[in-house]
C-alpha cells in the first residue's frame, strides 16, 4: 500500500546512491581544499591507501548489504528514509560528528585532513555510484 513519503523499494537504492554521492563529493571537496599548499607524493599515496581501505573493507560491503536488504523488503512501497537501517544512521551521525569535531578543534593538521578526507570522500562517492549502478541493474532486470 502506497503511503505518504513512500517510494518503490527499488528507488531506495537510488536514494542511497544519491545521498552517498553527495556526501562523498562534499568530503572530497574539503580534502582537496586542505590539499592547497600541502600536496606531497606521500600524501597522495596515503589518500589512495585510505580510499582502498574504506572501499574494500567498509563501503563496498555496505553497498552489497544494503542493496540486498532493500530488495528483501516484502512491501513494494517503503518509507523514503528506509534506505539505511538504524545502525547505519547512527554510524553516519557518529562519523559526521567526529569529522566536524576534529576539523573545528584543530587537533589534526591540515595535511591529515587533506589525505584522509580525499580518500574517504572518494570512497563514499564510489559507494554512491555503486548504489546507482545497482539501481539500474535491478531496474533493467525488472523490465526483461
Amino acid at each position: 500500500m502506497k503511503k505518504r513519503l513512500s517510494v518503490h523499494k527499488n528507488t531506495l537504492i537510488l536514494i542511497a546512491g544519491i545521498v552517498w554521492a553527495i556526501a562523498g563529493f562534499n568530503i572530497v571537496r574539503i580534502g582537496l581544499i586542505a590539499y592547497a599548499g600541502n600536496v606531497t607524493w606521500w600524501r597522495v599515496l596515503l589518500s589512495i591507501a585510505v580510499y582502498a581501505v574504506f572501499q574494500v573493507f567498509i563501503f563496498g560491503k555496505m553497498v552489497k548489504k544494503h542493496t540486498a536488504r532493500i530488495l528483501q523488503y516484502e512491501d513494494e512501497w517503503q518509507n523514503v528514509f528506509r534506505f539505511f537501517d538504524t545502525k547505519s544512521y547512527l554510524i553516519m551521525v557518529f562519523m559526521m560528528t567526529l569529522g566536524i569535531s576534529l576539523r573545528v578543534s584543530g587537533l589534526v593538521p591540515n595535511g591529515f585532513i587533506a589525505y584522509f578526507y580525499t580518500g574517504l570522500g572518494l570512497s563514499l562517492l564510489t559507494a554512491g555510484v555503486l548504489f546507482m549502478i545497482s539501481y539500474f541493474r535491478v531496474r533493467k532486470q525488472k523490465t526483461e
